[in-house]
């Protein structure tokens, strides 16, 4: 059973958020968020294991109502 990673585990972070927005580029709200819906299922699929994508809904969650 994996854990998820929850350090710094991403090469050149900085230039993965500029391509990020850069995919963003041009879109319309909703556009923008099906593309982040369709990024995290796709993510998700690659990921595969059901206890590490609960773990990361729910750390996403917990951040989400921490910032509000």
């Amino acid at each position: 059973m994996s854990q998820l990673i929850r350090s710094p585990h991403i090469a050149d972070p900085d230039g993965f958020y500029e391509a990020l927005i850069e995919a963003q580029r041009d879109l319309g709200d909703e556009q923008a968020d099906m593309l982040l819906a369709k990024l995290v299922l796709i993510l998700a699929n690659h990921v595969g294991e059901r206890e590490v994508l609960d773990e990361a809904l729910a750390l996403a969650r917990a951040n989400t109502l921490a910032a509000s």
